[in-house]
């Protein structure tokens, strides 16, 4: 598990910059001074929501980029699901946002060039498109396995094959690409691959699906765990992940504070809220 970074967090008041839809997902561009430079791949922003602001919402960060004028923005990839986000996502342009982050442990990235192999479900892939650009730097094999269960949902397929020596796209309603899961064709991409370490984000079911196919493949995989948040800070323990200690003892951690990303052959998945 990586070390905190050393300039650690930001609580700042940023702006919303840009708003557009695509597919089913609502793209926001926030200016948030100071938490772009700090991004590592796998961290996350928190923001608060809602008239009140009392609510806070946990974000995948998707791309950071040089605006004009603005400097390094947060490209966020937002599916509006309940009442915070729904808030959010209505929002005109120029509205203030209190925005925290980054938070958590981001991937831990090879020393060396190695075979890796991202799979991301729906909208928790934005955090493996900034990933695969830090692997290309490190002149990594990255190949991308896309995943959705349906076209609307597929996040960013055509950014993917700019971005990956090798794509495999797979549907739950087969309107793209493979009908089927991850479950369902991990296992054959990481052999096409010959895969040495594995990348995941998305779903308990989808991820626990990357970790067992990574061990059988004898890989070192990590998974971003997702997990409802309320202070995305540690504080309230309400996002407790089960994992394996290097005693071989079961222990609970915060998917916030400790995490988001964990090693996927110490997540106890049978105990994971979600895991089938």
């Amino acid at each position: 598990m990586n070390a905190p970074a050393e300039t650690g967090p930001l609580h700042v008041t940023g702006e919303l910059l840009a708003a557009r839809r695509i597919g089913g997902y609502h793209h926001l561009t926030v200016v948030a001074p100071g938490i772009p430079e700090r991004f590592r791949p796998g961290t996350f922003v928190a923001l608060s929501t809602g008239p009140a602001r009392l609510a806070r919402r946990a974000f995948w960060i998707h791309r950071v980029r040089p605006m004009s004028g603005y400097g390094a923005t947060l490209e966020l990839v937002v599916e509006a699901r309940g009442p915070g986000t729904e808030w959010l996502v209505s929002q005109p342009v120029r509205t203030r946002l209190e925005v925290t982050g980054p938070l958590g442990r981001p991937f831990s990235l090879p020393k060396q060039p190695v075979s890796c192999v991202l799979v991301g479900d729906g909208y928790a892939a934005a955090a493996l498109f900034p990933l695969a650009e830090r692997l290309r730097e490190r002149e990594c094999g990255v190949t991308l396995l896309v995943a959705a269960r349906d076209e609307a949902h597929l996040l960013s397929a055509l950014e993917a094959r700019r971005t990956a020596r090798a794509v495999t796209v797979v549907t739950g309603d087969g309107s793209v690409g493979r009908r089927g899961s991850v479950a369902d064709v991990v296992g054959e991409v990481l052999e096409r691959a010959a895969a040495e370490v594995v990348y995941g984000a998305g779903p308990v079911a989808s991820l626990r699906s990357v970790a067992v196919a990574a061990e059988a493949a004898g890989a070192w995989s990590q998974v971003a765990v997702e997990q409802p948040l309320t202070c995305a800070t540690g504080l309230c323990q309400g996002c407790v992940v089960p994992v394996t200690g290097e005693g071989g003892h079961a222990r609970l951690v915060r998917a916030c504070a400790d995490g988001p990303v964990f090693r996927g052959d110490r997540v106890v998945w049978d105990e994971l809220v979600g895991a089938p």
